[in-house]
């Protein structure tokens, strides 16, 4: 058992005076109930029910009125409620629509009472099977586990004051990019991270990659609404992660036979059960970053570790010395959206690339960061500061002077500038210092 990140958020959840129930989102097998139960001990009272349990199921739709339903529940968990704060974790919540609408009537009649909820396959029901009650709930979405939290799960705890303290990290480079490539090799999914950190075993750790991607294909009826969609969502989970980091077409994709429009609503159905998303390009570089869904997306699974195993790459990772040499530096890619993503806690949060919106032109950034009204360019690359074409590019068009380069080498801060004469600072982010990205622009900017 290790401590996850999102538990301070939910501290903050607790703590605000105008708190709603909470609705935890993610996919399966992020840690959503595992981060309830240790959030738990902090309060005095904690009833959990699960509603794939028929009788927890029966309980919480035999009433509308909340407040006769919560003595019923501390009955249901054989439990005295005792003097202080009560948390009630509603886990699959999925399975009663009916649970869903009592939400609101919790945030209006009990409001003393703290709700979370939470449901592996609730991403997939939305909108379909269940409406969420406008305005009286909050969301907070869970993902694999990021670098700092792997380094907190191996009790790397130096490091992590390192980390930390900034002004010190570059002495102890060595190891902390030892570890960061090790991370991105096993990945950040919390069964397999609690493995590593008990056994340090990569080899046994094929089996808890392999029961994962066997319960998300298990899931795909439940996903899709059709035979034929069901088909494609399979495909998809058996041949996709190869093109992890890619630039992708809907059509044919994979060399499948299957045509534009079904494959694209197979990838947005993955993509609401959080297992991928679809990263569209923006063409501005002054706010606001407008995706442009006419171009083709990235595509980025949810965890490194999984690509790494299902694409069979795993072996890459032990002939290359550096990171970005990995699977032809789409392994780089696929991490650092990785632990960009683990940056927010927004359901809505979104990554971008950018693209030039001129003819004939090829300049690309991998990645954009929105901060303080800023679209920052942020390039995985190698190498000196010259050959960072694109960048340069996209530079010479925003209104200011801040850039990212996340590579293997030591944290610094070049002033570059570009053919066109336009002054930059160029920030060289170490893999293992991404979680830090917007504490660093901000003290620079």
């Amino acid at each position: 058992m290790f401590k996850r990140s999102i538990e301070t958020q939910l501290h903050k959840w607790a703590e605000n005076p105008y708190r709603k129930p909470l609705i935890l989102r993610g996919a399966r097998q992020v840690g959503k109930t595992t981060v309830v139960n240790q959030f738990a001990e902090n309060f005095e009272n904690f009833i959990s029910i699960n509603l794939e349990k028929s009788a927890a199921k029966n309980l919480m739709e035999s009433t509308d009125e909340v407040k006769k339903l919560l003595p019923l529940l501390f009955l249901y968990a054989n439990k005295t409620q005792k003097e202080g704060r009560t948390l009630l974790f509603i886990d699959e919540i999925q399975n009663s629509p009916h649970t869903v609408s009592l939400l609101r009537y919790f945030y209006e009649e009990t409001p003393e009472i703290y709700v979370i909820a939470a449901g592996s396959l609730l991403e997939t029901m939305l909108d379909r099977h269940i409406s969420l009650p406008v305005g009286r709930v909050e969301y907070m979405a869970l993902h694999p586990c990021s670098f700092a939290e792997y380094l907190a799960a191996i009790n790397e705890n130096g490091l992590m004051q390192a980390i930390n303290e900034k002004e010190s990290v570059n002495l102890l480079h060595q190891p902390l990019i030892e570890h960061f490539e090790r991370y991105a090799l096993i990945g950040g999914m919390p069964e397999v991270v609690a493995r590593y950190a008990a056994d340090c075993d990569i080899v046994s750790l094929n089996q808890a990659y392999n029961e994962l991607l066997n319960a998300y294909k298990n899931d795909v009826e439940k996903y899709a609404e059709t035979n034929s969609q069901a088909a494609v969502i399979r495909y998809i989970l058996e041949e996709g992660w190869s093109f992890s980091g890619q630039t992708i077409t809907f059509g044919g994709f994979a060399s499948s036979p299957y045509k534009a429009r079904e494959t694209g609503e197979a990838f947005r159905t993955l993509s609401k059960a959080m297992l991928l998303e679809l990263v569209y390009p923006t063409t501005n570089t002054i706010m606001p970053a407008i995706s442009d869904l006419k171009k083709s997306p990235k595509l980025f699974w949810l965890d490194a570790g999984l690509v790494n195993y299902a694409a069979g790459i795993q072996r890459e990772y032990l002939l290359h010395k550096d990171l970005m040499d990995t699977w032809r530096g789409a392994a780089a890619e696929q991490i650092v959206a990785q632990e960009l993503k683990a940056l927010s806690y927004d359901v809505g949060f979104k990554r971008n690339y950018w693209r030039r919106n001129k003819r004939g032109s090829t300049a690309e950034v991998d990645f954009v960061w929105i901060q303080d009204g800023l679209i920052v360019p942020i390039e995985v690359k190698s190498g000196h500061n010259a050959h960072l074409k694109s960048i340069h590019q996209f530079m010479d068009e925003t209104n200011h002077d801040v850039a990212v380069r996340v590579w293997s080498g030591k944290f610094s801060i070049d002033d570059v500038k570009t053919n066109a004469g336009k002054n930059f600072r160029l920030i060289n982010l170490p893999f293992y210092l991404i979680s830090k990205l917007p504490e660093i622009v901000r003290e620079i900017i």
